[in-house]
């Protein structure tokens, strides 16, 4: 997961929260096995070194799918095609002489960039471009967090918060009847926060240029614009809340991409979701349903 991942649940028995957490951790490392793009047995790497899966496990044609539909209503913002971009950036500046890819290298990656090349049919998943690439960093870790949320459901545990290093979902309460509360990660982490929310029975994931970086300066990050081939500048962190953690994940990597108003009012189209962005001076933006909530003592995640 590239990540910590907490599960906190409250239950009459412990023995059956304890087997609940128990299992969904191993359905989390089973996806991992599916999803990351770093171990070099697993089916995305298989289809990115290939070209071409012909035994494609489920849940990957179905987030591939999905990232297809955010692709289109984000009007090309999300876009899981970037990873040839990505990993220039990586390869590049993470070397023993970094250096910042010339202009004609990026444009030549993003020939590569073309999410309408993807082609799923049945249970193969095919590029239609030799080179290209995936990366479901934007998207996979919201689909297990919910994964991890199922399993909790069918162990009937009423009452839980799933942290996976700020993409979080929550159900219920925490003890006393007291919410699950979450405080948003301040982007320039001087030890403040710019909100707090109180979560249940939702999902909130934030998006920003802090923790997965290429460079000091943090010019070039892991979320790429796939017109200009280039890190967003403007926003600091976008945080979206929405009814599942993989709607969030996506939602919030989308709205990243865009100006920060445009952004606020892409969200604000969205039934069930609300944004906080923070710009790259301070200064924050938020939909008109966003609620913040009082500080209150005891168990507190981070987004």
């Amino acid at each position: 997961m590239g990540t910590w991942v907490s599960v906190s649940t409250i239950a009459r028995s412990t023995n059956r929260a304890e087997e609940a957490i128990g299992r969904a951790f191993e359905e989390m490392d089973r996806l991992i096995g599916i999803f990351s793009r770093f171990e070099g047995s697993s089916a995305v790497t298989n289809l990115n070194d290939d070209g071409r899966l012909d035994d494609t496990p489920g849940e990957l044609s179905n987030v591939i799918a999905d990232s297809l539909q955010y692709h289109e209503l984000s009007h090309g913002a999300f876009d899981i095609s970037v990873e040839p971009v990505v990993d220039l950036f990586r390869v590049n500046l993470e070397g023993e002489l970094p250096r910042e890819p010339s202009r004609a290298e990026i444009a030549e990656a993003l020939e590569l960039v073309d999410c309408n090349s993807i082609e799923i049919s049945n249970r193969q998943v095919s590029f239609k471009k030799s080179g290209m690439g995936i990366t479901l960093d934007g998207i996979a870790k919201g689909y297990i967090v919910d994964a991890i949320a199922s399993v909790l459901d069918r162990h009937r545990i009423k009452h839980y918060l799933i942290n996976a290093g700020g993409d979080i979902r929550a159900l219920g309460a925490r003890e006393h009847k007291q919410p699950w509360t979450i405080a948003v990660q301040d982007p320039s982490k001087n030890g403040s926060f710019p909100d707090t929310i109180h979560l249940t029975d939702a999902a909130v994931a934030t998006s920003g240029s802090y923790e997965i970086y290429f460079d000091r300066d943090r010019l070039y990050h892991h979320i790429v614009n796939s017109r200009s081939g280039r890190s967003p500048t403007l926003g600091a962190s976008v945080s979206v809340i929405a009814p599942s953690a993989m709607a969030a994940d996506a939602l919030a990597t989308s709205t990243f991409v865009m100006n920060p108003r445009a952004g606020v009012d892409f969200i604000e189209s969205l039934p069930g979701c609300e944004c906080l962005i923070v710009d790259n001076e301070g200064h924050q933006l938020r939909s008109n349903g966003w609620k913040s909530a009082a500080p209150i003592n005891g168990e507190r995640a981070e987004a």
